[in-house]
């Protein structure tokens, strides 16, 4: 048998800056018991407390990339057999869809479309930035690409003060069901 034959999918999840970060360990759980093996990529802003990343380390096994590899240097993480995008920020999903690859999360993402990888995206967009005429172009933009969206999240209390689950296992539905 082969190695492709014999390895678990490999899921790429790619963390932004946004507060709801910090319950990534629930995707990642999630994915694990689905037997995916996960590598976590993560914007440089996000790097900066968004997230325990000791903890996310622990639970993947490995590193978290944040910055490019140097020439030479090998892959740490095998191709994705797919992609989930959360967090996804205002930011990165408008530079996304505008095909700039200024961050490793954003070439990654522009590389994943073009390779054809199936890729779910939880956004994690304030209702005001959501209604900039930008957010819905990109949108539109991506899903023509292919990329699958879960219903948008403005992580805005509700009147009880509670805060709307974040749906870290609907992405993994998404990209199980292409």
């Amino acid at each position: 048998m082969t190695e492709q034959a014999t390895r678990k999918p490999f899921l790429y999840v790619v963390v932004c800056a946004a507060g709801i970060a910090a319950d990534v360990g629930e995707l990642i759980a999630a994915a694990q018991e689905r037997d995916w093996e996960v590598g976590v990529i993560a914007s440089p802003v996000a790097m900066n407390g968004f997230f325990d990343t000791a903890a996310v380390e622990a639970r993947t096994g490995r590193p978290i990339r944040s910055a490019w590899r140097t020439p030479g240097e090998p892959r740490p993480f095998p191709a994705p057999d797919a992609v989930v995008v959360a967090p996804a920020t205002f930011n990165t999903v408008n530079k996304w869809a505008a095909g700039i690859a200024d961050t490793l999360a954003l070439g990654t993402l522009c590389e994943a479309v073009g390779l054809g990888v199936p890729i779910a995206v939880l956004p994690c967009v304030a209702d005001a930035l959501a209604a900039h005429p930008a957010y819905g172009d990109s949108l539109e933009r991506l899903r023509g690409m292919g990329v699958r969206f879960a219903e948008p999240y403005a992580g805005e209390g509700g009147q009880d003060g509670g805060r709307p689950e974040f749906g870290w296992k609907r992405a993994l539905d998404l990209v199980e069901h292409r």
